[in-house]
């Protein structure tokens, strides 16, 4: 059975200042979803599942989907801030869906099989895709095995200044214990660094994993999230700014031992855009990777 990908595509585009997600970053107008999904198509993913906002459906299909539904079977999901269980209803003052896992629960309806889920506007690497494919393909029908692809900090680190990333902790099986966000990391002679609250810089190893939001499920993990949501909703319901985000379940379902998260590991350099002055180096190694032949020009 091969497994889907899941690409989480709501996103409002605040920060960057536009649907970033059909950003065309690269040198044939290619978005940095159709290198993902180039990449996750050669490492054996059978299906593509976009999270999307039902305002911008049609210039989504006519711009995305349609570039990919003769090569791999497409399917359309929604995220808005009403799609909540029954007895719910949002705050009329809310304008943002519900956050990460909200949008997860979204694809209940079109998948069975083991999942990873992406970030659209995240570049991860082929062989992130590759490592991937292979451990879902391998869990079959198990359920509450779950994994997480584990970028090496030195990986994701920005020339621009400091980036948050949540610091991985594992157990000696390479199974997730923890996931600590750490809001400034940057280079300080030489040295992977992290800022604490009382002003001092902590150094840590290159290779210390960090998460960018690649995650692998079995499909068990929507009923987790339904239980789990309802509760949230009780206590955050009035919230318009609170978010069920994927840490969020994942820290609960391992702190009390009802799934493992393996992480793996992987020598993929991270990259992205998440804010307008990140662009024009996206663009750049977009093209070098394309001048050194490690992607086709144009990429389909």
């Amino acid at each position: 059975m091969k497994p889907t990908l899941f690409v989480l595509a709501a996103g409002m585009g605040s920060r960057y200042g536009g649907l970033k997600q059909l950003d065309e970053v690269g040198p044939n107008k290619e978005t940095i979803m159709d290198y993902s999904i180039f990449d996750a198509v050669n490492a054996g993913f059978g299906k593509l599942v976009f999270v999307i906002r039902k305002d911008f459906e049609e210039e989504f299909t006519e711009k995305i989907v349609k570039k990919y539904e003769k090569k791999i079977p497409v399917a359309l999901v929604f995220q808005e801030p009403d799609k909540l269980p029954e007895g719910f209803t949002p705050n009329p003052e809310r304008v943002k869906p519900w956050g990460t896992n909200h949008a997860v629960m979204m694809g209940k309806s079109v998948i069975n099989e083991p999942f990873a889920v992406i970030n659209a506007d995240d570049f991860y690497g082929r062989e992130s895709f590759k490592i991937l494919a292979d451990y879902l393909t391998s869990l079959n029908n198990s359920e509450d095995k779950y994994c997480m692809i584990g970028y090496r900090v030195g990986n994701t680190l920005s020339e621009s200044g400091t980036v948050a990333r949540g610091v991985c902790e594992t157990d000696q099986n390479d199974n997730l214990t923890g996931v600590v966000e750490r809001t400034q990391i940057k280079r300080i002679d030489g040295k992977v660094s992290y800022h604490e609250d009382n002003d001092n810089w902590i150094s840590i190893e290159d290779n210390t994993p960090v998460s960018m939001n690649m995650w692998g499920f079995t499909p068990d993990y929507f009923k987790y999230s339904d239980e789990y949501f309802i509760n949230f909703l009780k206590e955050n319901q009035d919230n318009i700014k609170a978010e069920f985000f994927i840490p969020l379940l994942v820290n609960d379902l391992i702190v009390s031992s009802k799934v493992t998260v393996k992480v793996l590991d992987t020598p993929s350099k991270w990259f992205g855009v998440t804010y307008a002055e990140d662009r024009p180096s996206v663009v750049a190694k977009l093209k070098e990777l394309s001048d050194e032949g490690v992607y086709p020009s144009p990429l389909w």
